[in-house]
């Protein structure tokens, strides 16, 4: 028996739990409440898809009316139940030899989903066998979901579930509709399970997280079943969708279903809804709605601070089913899979947004505008944690954009500890990421970084507030992509003012970077105007006409019409199509308006734009307080005479050893001696920092002429290979 019981409901991602229950459990364990955490989309998916669930997903009988791929798949349903089982396990990185199997060919019943193979196969000679394998694996489970939306239930999908259910859903009338109706084919696998945890747990209270609308639906079954099955546990929601959604929540009827919903940082409110059940306090509230009196009431009255990040414990992924999550590949894109390949240990860098400007944002919400740095010792002593528990090294920090300076001393922590860790992270394309920076960031264990470039015209990214230009990305993205740490672009069409030649030039900025490979994936999105950013809090000061509805139930996405009157909606299909191309690095060279099937103006932007942006000169100038770090090894040394014209000089050879290759440099001896106590001091293993007014002054005392020795040869070469300035 647990006191409490963590939810995730169907669906958010195949191959890792989303992290807000094993966020909560940590923060329990430190208040010593036993907890126990289900992801129940996982486990439904793994019932669904398995000799068991598809040989009673797809009818005996025949089928009619349906599509030719329908009536395929159907007509090799004995293909599908024999392969089913091991194509899953293969995903769960069981079995790595069946890759070979499933890439000769004639193993996996095809469909339609297979169609793009021709344009692809080439790509995974970069790859590898086992992801050529997990991808024909995935268009094998896309087969499969194609018919289950056609003939069983047109709201599944992997990540989301009845997902129009929950978007712009002003009103809940559809919603508890829906909810009135006989329980769907994913429902009963659902609440099956659900029943059999409950009754194993037996919870007095059960939380469950909605971060998204593709949860919604979902979250609202589980809580009916529980209120008519077990009409003594009581019920909590948290989580993203109700952090942005439901804040002007007006309906009793939601009430019929969950006893509290909480906004914002879920510590605090939970643990003071589990202090009232315990009846051990007078009861007090923290940003919690209920039922009072028969009317929905926000009930805030507690004094008492949130809790710190410091404070919120290391995430707990026990109870999580960790070895059976399914690594998918859609693309052949090394970038873009990292959302749905492996198992990443999800953490936090810092709690909100540093920049927390940009218009299209929900800066005026907690979760974005408190921003709270996690101290990297501490963020460090987590990830530790979590390698112990979870037997996985792989970190994605999942902040609104990870902080340079944060981010730096984090790689240098890790350093120090000699962890091996792969991770990536969401940023912002500023300046600060040098490449002296990139260089440490993949010394560290950083593979990846993703980033808002948004829209790639600089009048709107000033109107956007980004605090960016695309000279300045383009310059970044050159920086981490030459490091070696593949970059993904977030892009964004259809921002109030935007022309339809800001929207070409836009994508023609973006060709270019791919061009030149400092781009590795993107991913175009149509603007959509929240409740809560500035754009749809003021819009008149955007141009923009927004859609007023009574709002009793959710509130963030808002309807508008943009006073250019341009129908942004018909880029869509170009756009992606483009990016699709781009991303697999074919098609560059095709004229712009070969990806639309109307009339588009010329590119306003020169051919060698972003070539231009990145041979400007850099500033050399280095700041007194940078510090200098060397991250290299230390080298053997050699000492020898040199001779010139009746002269001779003592001299020292070091030869430095890198993980491919080596290399050396020749020095006076003295400098060279200077030069050996002095790279051991600026060693990242040392806790130690070393300024670079420091390192001039420490030579100074020794010698003569510090520019002369900092902009020499030797000084140079080993700037390349490890001296950095930070």
């Amino acid at each position: 028996m647990k006191d409490i019981l963590l939810l995730t409901p169907p669906f958010t991602q195949l191959n890792t739990p989303y992290p807000a229950t094993a966020y909560i459990k940590g923060f329990l364990n430190t208040k010593s409440i036993s907890a126990f955490q289900m992801d129940l989309g996982i486990e439904v998916i793994l019932q669904l898809f398995s000799k068991k669930g598809i040989s009673s997903l797809i009818p005996k009988g025949e089928i009619e009316n349906y599509s030719d791929n329908s009536q395929r798949i159907f007509a090799l349903k004995e293909e599908y139940i024999k392969t089913i089982d091991s194509v899953i396990s293969f995903l769960q990185g069981n079995n790595p030899s069946m890759a070979r199997q499933i890439c000769s060919g004639n193993f996996l019943p095809e469909a339609s989903r297979f169609g793009q193979l021709d344009d692809m196969e080439w790509a995974f000679g970069s790859m590898g066998m086992q992801d050529k394998a997990k991808h024909l694996a995935t268009l094998y489970l896309e087969d499969l979901l194609d018919f289950i939306v056609e003939c069983i239930d047109e709201n599944f999908g992997f990540s989301r579930y009845a997902e129009r259910l929950g978007r712009s859903a002003n009103s809940f009338d559809d919603l508890y509709l829906h909810l009135q109706k006989d329980f769907t084919f994913i429902d009963q696998i659902t609440l099956k399970t659900l029943n059999e945890r409950i009754a194993k747990i037996q919870p007095k209270l059960v939380c469950i997280s909605v971060p998204f609308p593709g949860n919604l639906y979902s979250s609202f079954r589980c809580a009916q079943f529980i209120k008519t099955n077990f009409p003594n546990i009581k019920i909590a929601m948290g989580g993203g969708f109700p952090n942005t959604e439901l804040r002007e929540l007006k309906d009793e009827r939601v009430f019929e279903f969950f006893d509290f919903i909480s906004l914002d940082d879920g510590e605090l409110p939970l643990h003071l809804i589990i202090e009232n059940e315990q009846l051990t306090i007078d009861k007090e509230y923290k940003r919690t709605f209920l039922l009072e009196n028969g009317k929905v009431t926000y009930k805030n009255n507690s004094i008492r601070p949130d809790y710190k990040q410091s404070e919120v414990g290391t995430p707990d992924y026990s109870d999580l089913l960790l070895d059976r999550y399914i690594s998918v590949i859609e693309i052949a894109n090394p970038m873009h899979s990292l959302w749905s390949d492996g198992r990443w240990n999800k953490l936090t860098m810092a709690h909100g947004c540093y920049w927390g400007k940009c218009t299209f944002c929900d800066i005026s919400l907690d979760y974005i505008k408190l921003y709270e740095p996690i101290a990297a010792k501490i963020l460090v002593d987590r990830m530790e944690e979590l390698i112990a528990q979870t037997g996985e090294n792989g970190f994605h920090f999942v902040d609104e954009a990870a902080p340079p300076a944060l981010m730096r001393e984090v790689a240098l922590e890790i350093i120090r500890r000699k962890l091996v860790v792969t991770w990536w992270t969401n940023i912002r394309f500023e300046k600060s990421f040098t490449s002296d920076l990139a260089f440490l960031l993949k010394e560290s264990g950083c593979i990846a970084v993703s980033g808002g470039l948004e829209v790639a015209s600089d009048r709107l990214l000033n109107l956007i507030k980004k605090g960016v230009t695309v000279e300045q990305v383009a310059q970044v993205t050159r920086n981490f992509t030459e490091s070696g740490i593949m970059v993904h672009a977030y892009l964004m069409y259809g921002y109030p003012t935007q022309t339809i030649q800001e929207t070409i030039d836009s994508l023609e900025m973006v060709r270019q970077m791919f061009e030149l490979g400092i781009l590795q994936s993107g991913f175009w999105h149509q603007f959509a105007m929240t409740a809560h950013s500035p754009v749809g809090m003021f819009p008149e000061e955007f141009g923009v006409i927004p859609e007023k509805n009574e709002i009793t139930f959710a509130n963030n996405d808002i309807n508008f019409k943009d006073k250019t009157g341009i129908d942004h909606d018909k880029f869509s299909f170009g756009l992606k199509k483009s990016l699709f191309n781009f991303m697999h690095g074919i098609c560059l060279d095709y004229p712009l308006k070969d990806w639309f099937d109307f009339k588009i103006p010329k590119t306003k932007i020169a051919p060698n734009y972003i070539v231009k942006c990145l041979e400007k000169e850099l500033d050399f100038n280095i700041k007194p307080s940078a510090k200098i770090i060397w991250i290299g090894s230390k080298p053997s040394i050699k000492t020898f005479i040199k001779s010139k014209k009746g002269q001779s000089w003592q001299m020292m050879e070091l030869t430095f050893q890198t993980k491919i290759s080596s290399f050396q440099i020749s020095l006076e001896e003295d400098n060279g001696k200077w030069l050996l106590e002095i790279l051991e001091l600026l060693s990242a293993h040392n806790e130690n920092s070393y300024t670079f007014n420091i390192l001039k002054s420490n030579f100074e005392a020794h010698f003569e002429d510090f520019e002369l020795f900092w902009h020499s040869k030797s000084i140079v070469l080993l700037r390349q290979y490890g001296l950095l300035i930070l």
